[in-house]
């Protein structure tokens, strides 16, 4: 058997073992040491299974990892998206799906210091859902709006999928960072756009709270109840990340830092939150390095089998366009992104598909990560199995699934929306990494 029917049929495996319910990093471990074990040798496959295990988990660039999971879990654990939810409601209450909107700012604001999608969805979720049903909301643009406002913590820094990203094709964490602001506050617009949209075009969908609107001493209050303590500690993280100050790990733990000193003198932070925040940080953070040493053995496998190199080829002997070849790899990832993880979707599919895009096609490696992150918070919310519908479902158990995702298509039209003014105006992307870190 050559090594590229090799790389297939390890391809076809692990997508039987998928099937199968087995995890994901074991997976890729497995196939990437059997393959790699066939078309080497399988005393190089020990090597490499024990030398790569070693430098994921030795590896200070991963370091950044724990430490902004960390800030994100304190945050959460702290009470963080009620405060969030208080401001945004004082500020966009008062409008016809005014509270939709308010969940859209509260779930890009969480998300970027939490840097988690699911995290984002069930905490804004439990908080927004709740509140909207009790104002006469439609359950569809009730639940979606926050199912969809989940993947924005993913695009707005600081994001684990772009730290992720960053270290698998040795490119800036601060430029990929820098390059998520203007695509994240845009993705938020839109989002807000088509609630604006759907409810002009009926307003039962979120009618506007009753009584007085708050003047902007109440606003000034909401933001006070030590939020904007939280907001200072997340922009002097990430500024001295930008500035030069901090290196991206520094940055993680000056945020961390700042967030627990912060919950801890607004009292928001006990001894139990405490412990549930390190609890939920090992466990997340040693899935992400499981999951990171298991792609870059698969990964092994992948580049001896040829697949890239073959893929390369016969992507550079067509006739079509470049931008008809990425849209192709991009509905690759919003079909996988539809029941795969976004962190080992990304780990996966990066040894494939980015030397294509970015040595054969020639774009921007920092422009395509953000596309990727885009396309695969498109994969989150996209039926048949958007991972953060479910996840709404869980907060909210009294609405079918259906009725959820009925509500989606409208977000998603805005986030496709998103996606083709990227593509059409990199820009978006690369202005402030270009204009910052010349």
């Amino acid at each position: 058997m050559s090594p590229f029917l090799a790389g297939i049929c390890g391809i076809i495996f692990f997508l039987i073992l998928l099937v199968l319910k087995m995890p994901i990093a074991v997976g890729m471990a497995i196939v990437g040491f059997t393959g790699f074990s066939y078309v080497v040798s399988l005393g190089a496959a020990y090597r490499i299974l024990s030398s790569d295990f070693y430098t994921t988990f030795s590896s200070y660039s991963l370091s950044v990892i724990p430490m902004f999971v960390l800030m994100g879990f304190f945050a959460f654990h702290a009470g963080i998206g009620t405060k969030l939810y208080s401001f945004a409601y004082k500020v966009f209450g008062h409008f016809a799906g005014g509270l939709a909107m308010a969940s859209e700012v509260a779930c890009a604001i969480f998300g970027a210091v939490c840097g988690s999608s699911t995290a984002t969805t069930a905490t804004i979720g439990s908080i927004a859902v709740p509140e909207m049903q009790k104002y006469n909301y439609s359950n569809s643009l009730a639940t979606a709006s926050v199912a969809a406002g989940g993947a924005l913590g993913i695009l707005i820094p600081p994001s684990v999928i772009f730290v992720i990203y960053g270290v698998a094709t040795e490119q800036s964490i601060a430029r990929l960072f820098l390059a998520g602001v203007l695509p994240g506050i845009l993705l938020t617009l839109l989002y807000m756009a088509a609630i604006w949209v759907i409810t002009r075009r009926n307003p039962a969908l979120g009618p506007a709270a009753s009584g007085p609107r708050p003047g902007p001493r109440e606003i000034f209050v909401a933001l006070r109840g030590g939020l904007l303590e939280v907001l200072i500690v997340f922009a002097i993280s990430i500024g001295g990340l930008f500035a030069g100050w901090f290196t991206p790990t520094e940055a993680g733990g000056v945020g961390a830092a700042g967030v627990l000193l912060v919950s801890l003198v607004e009292g928001s932070m006990n001894w139990e939150r405490f412990n549930r925040a390190l609890m939920d940080t090992t466990r997340t953070v040693a899935m992400i390095l499981f999951l990171v040493a298991g792609a870059i053995i698969f990964g092994r496998f992948m580049a001896v089998s040829r697949i890239p190199f073959e893929l390369a080829g016969w992507v550079s002997s067509l006739s079509l366009p470049p931008f008809i070849i990425l849209g192709i790899i991009l509905l690759v990832y919003l079909f996988f992104g539809t029941f795969i993880e976004m962190i080992p979707l990304i780990l996966l599919t990066i040894p494939i598909f980015y030397p294509v895009v970015v040595n054969t096609l020639g774009y921007d490696p920092i422009w395509f990560g953000v596309i990727i992150v885009l396309v695969v918070a498109m994969g989150v919310i996209t039926p048949p199995v958007g991972i953060n519908v479910y996840v709404i479902k869980g907060v909210a158990r009294d609405v079918p699934l259906e009725v959820i995702f009925r509500g989606i298509w409208p977000f998603l039209i805005a986030a496709i929306v998103c996606c083709v003014l990227l593509i059409a105006f990199p820009q978006i992307a690369t202005f402030l990494p270009n204009l910052v870190m010349r």
